[in-house]
């Protein structure tokens, strides 16, 4: 593996296992808490109080009695599949549980997470030799009414055995792994690396005895993959006067993207900010500024009607929320191999936490 050449490294050897751990362990849509348990058991060190709501989004509160509230926030979910049929030859289909890529899933393994446990199955699909023998000689393209689990169950009393239901939950097996050149790649980096990186935030915070003039919530949200959901649910209930949101964007420089439509973005050139009707233009340049100053490299985009992102849930509840939304490049968002930059990474959480130290209840975020 390449050698990283930075002086000093933000991310501890304590801190990467985290990752590699939180990575690893699955967080469905809608099926949280596994993830939010690990994730709240490494930053309760780092905060004063903690809370979740009725839906599973966790919060660790710096300061919890100020009057003023800031909140950095990601969103802890990701995309799965639903048990939606199973046949009495024992194999299983299955419905969409967020914007799940179909055309990835032949010969993917994955986990079905039965009453019994997890129960290891994959993505069945017939040999080439047989795909090519249709009369009009096209092969048959993965689609979701064509795709099936196999357990290894030959009936559909051996899979009810094993504890599966319509309504169970199926995530994919791979996991965290290092590249060469500082990539890392995993599954559902999208958005726990957001997880991850809020985290290190109060990490630092507390390790640098910083004291903050506000209080500070660490918001980790569910079900953000299917319409921004738990966002929604906890912006209404903190009612924060300021909005820090991160998660991934596209690195544009792989083929078939067109930059013309995504813009330019490429992973190792530092975090993405955003422009768009629910960021906060005054917040927006004062986290700019704040790059500038600390010499940390960002990289600009746009948005058109919404971020497609819990900045939107913040940004418009309530009264309205200043929100700005601080992206990580990624690579092949949605796959089982999504890839990203260990300096984006420490950059992004360098950004998160300089903006930290300039904001106050004095900000004069007002456009007037």
């Amino acid at each position: 593996m390449a050698k990283d050449k930075r002086s000093k490294s933000i991310l501890t050897e304590n801190a990467l296992q985290f990752l590699k751990d939180y990575i690893n362990n699955p967080s469905p849509v809608g099926f949280e808490t596994a993830g939010q348990k690990l994730w709240l058991d490494y930053l309760k060190p780092y905060v004063d109080t903690n809370f979740t709501d009725p839906y599973g989004t966790a919060v660790g509160v710096i300061n919890p009695s100020a009057a003023f509230k800031v909140v950095i926030e990601a969103h802890a979910d990701e995309i799965s599949w639903f048990v939606n049929y199973i046949s009495p030859e024992g194999l299983i289909y299955l419905k969409r549980n967020g914007g799940v890529d179909h055309q990835i899933a032949p010969s993917q393994r994955v986990l079905i997470h039965g009453k019994k446990g997890p129960v290891k199955a994959v993505f069945g699909w017939p040999a080439i030799h047989t795909r090519m023998g249709n009369p009009d000689n096209k092969e048959t393209q993965p689609k979701v009414d064509n795709l099936f689990l196999d357990c290894g169950a030959r009936n559909k009393k051996e899979i009810e055995t094993l504890g599966i239901h319509v309504g169970t939950v199926v995530t994919y097996e791979d996991g965290f792994e290092e590249l060469a050149y500082n990539y890392f790649i995993g599954r559902a980096f999208d958005n726990r690396i957001g997880g991850f990186m809020i985290a290190e935030v109060a990490r630092l915070l507390k390790e640098n005895k910083k004291k903050l003039p506000f209080g500070l919530y660490i918001v980790n949200a569910v079900q953000e993959e299917i319409g921004l959901r738990g966002a929604e649910m906890i912006a209404r209930r903190i009612k924060p006067d300021i909005a820090i949101v991160t998660d991934v964007t596209h690195d544009s420089t792989t083929p078939m993207i067109n930059k013309m439509m995504e813009g330019e973005c490429s992973c190792g050139k530092g975090p993405s900010l955003a422009y768009g009707p629910a960021v906060h233009n005054k917040l927006l340049d004062l986290v700019q500024l704040t790059a500038q100053k600390n010499k940390i490299n960002v990289q600009l985009k746009t948005v058109s009607r919404s971020t497609g992102t819990d900045t939107d849930s913040f940004a418009y509840a309530n009264d309205g929320c200043p929100s700005v939304l601080i992206s990580i490049p990624l690579r092949y968002m949605h796959t089982t191999v999504e890839m990203l930059h260990r300096h984006d990474i420490e950059d992004t959480i360098k950004l998160m936490y300089e903006t930290l130290m300039v904001i106050t209840p004095k900000t004069n975020l007002s456009y007037f």
